[in-house]
């Protein structure tokens, strides 16, 4: 089975699910992967100012694994909460398709996968995506608008705010869907979980359904 969880901008608890769902539900035996894009100049290795990115075509992406629990970083934090493996993925904006392969890879060698990321619906098809939503974060970018409708469930953090703050944003995107209600520090409910045990039911095939099916780069199906 594969899990995505996106969001509208940076900080609003994207990881926090990942890592309560990934603790919520161990006997999954997760594999968990972060994306990351970096803006114009930066290296998808580290994410510091850096040249490679327009004269060095040997660093489109970065792709490494997580050993340690304890690192701090957010990868370390999946494993904290009990992924079986760990991913980082760096890649600059707009060049996810470059570490499709390794990204296959780690899929068919994994049970169970979560991604952090909403870039990664452009080539798979997951059997479960939330998107998290903040209402008193005023950014939306515009890459989530266009995920939004594929949402099969939103979670939203709950700071006592009953109308969002962003704006250009339809209702008819969001209002509909079926949403949990989260309060930090507890970034998932037992319904969360429910809805994730429930889909893998749901699913035909030896021990659930294989992990999302990837898809021809730039067309999700």
């Amino acid at each position: 089975m594969l899990v995505v969880v996106g969001g509208h901008t940076r900080n609003i608890g994207k990881t926090s699910v990942v890592a309560g769902l990934i603790a919520a539900i161990p006997e999954l035996n997760w594999t968990a992967i972060k994306i990351t894009q970096y803006g114009h100049g930066q290296c998808s290795s580290d994410g510091e100012p850096c040249e490679c990115v327009v004269t060095d075509v040997e660093h489109p992406c970065a792709v490494s694994r997580e050993t340690d629990s304890g690192s701090g970083t957010d990868s370390s934090r999946y494993l904290a909460a009990g992924a079986r493996r760990a991913y980082w993925v760096r890649t600059a904006t707009g060049q996810l398709a470059y570490a499709l392969p390794e990204i296959r890879r780690i899929v068919e060698t994994s049970e169970h996968i979560i991604i952090e990321s909403n870039s990664i619906l452009q080539f798979f098809q997951p059997d479960l995506y939330f998107a998290v939503m903040d209402f008193g974060a005023e950014d939306f970018k515009q890459t989530s608008v266009v995920y939004l409708d594929r949402a099969d469930a939103l979670i939203v953090i709950d700071h006592g705010i009953e109308q969002p703050r962003w704006s250009r944003v339809a209702r008819t995107l969001w209002e509909s869907k079926q949403q949990f209600r989260v309060r930090p520090p507890q970034y998932v409910t037992a319904a969360m979980a429910a809805l994730v045990k429930g889909r893998l039911n749901s699913l035909t095939g030896p021990s659930g359904a294989p992990a999302g099916v990837p898809s021809t780069p730039g067309v999700a199906r």
